[in-house]
């Protein structure tokens, strides 16, 4: 176990210090995540529901949950209670949905609006030019914040193939800040995993998702 708690050691003096590094747990245990813990991770991103609720009580409270899965509209009161950021926003009828549990808890819920970078049908994300008009939309709701976007990308053996992917999403993020829409705040922009991570930081990412290089593969 003492391996992972090194991989994050190594991880967080490589990444510059602006940039989150969320330790990806699908599918870890309850121990593997502690592990990271001790090794400096302060971001846990969790794929699906079932997995952080059972997660949840034996993790310290010290970390900030992200939830990195497709969000199911009839899960949303759940992923309020547990989770920090959603970052995977991309239908209004969830944002709504968002809404209302979080104004029931008294809270505001940061959100990251997905992009689907890779126009590929069988992945769930807005497309780009679709980004602004929803930002504007969910910019009125007063329990959700917008926070930034993140992207996938496409899946490629070699990663350098998502430079392009990851540029447009910059753009799209820098574009969307200077026009300082009220109740949003363009503050984070999540891209990049664990083959990806190097090439999302030098195009500008300030969040990274990293399972793999912490945990090792899933057997």
């Amino acid at each position: 176990m003492e391996i992972v708690s090194l991989n994050v050691r190594k991880l967080l003096e490589e990444i510059p210090s602006d940039v989150i590094l969320v330790a990806a747990v699908k599918g870890r245990t309850i121990e593997e995540v502690q592990e990271a813990i001790e090794g400096g991770i302060k971001h846990i991103g969790e794929n699906y529901l079932q997995e952080a609720e059972k997660k949840h009580p034996f993790i310290s409270s010290v970390v900030k949950w992200h939830f990195i899965g497709h969000v199911q509209k009839r899960k949303s009161k759940k992923i309020v209670e547990i989770f920090n950021m959603v970052e995977t926003l991309d239908s209004f009828e969830v944002a709504k949905e968002i809404d209302l549990e979080a104004s029931k808890i008294n809270k505001i819920m940061s959100v990251l609006i997905e992009i689907n970078s890779g126009r590929e049908l069988q992945k769930s994300g807005l497309l780009p030019e679709n980004v602004e008009s929803f930002i504007e939309q969910t910019s009125h709701f007063k329990n959700i914040k917008v926070q930034g976007i993140m992207t996938m990308g496409p899946f490629f053996e070699d990663p350098g193939k998502l430079r392009p992917y990851f540029i447009e999403t910059r753009k799209i993020y820098e574009g969307i800040k200077k026009r300082k829409i009220e109740n949003v705040e363009m503050k984070y922009l999540s891209m990049g995993m664990s083959s990806s991570y190097k090439i999302a930081i030098e195009e500008g990412a300030n969040i990274v998702r990293i399972g793999t290089l912490i945990f090792g593969s899933r057997h």
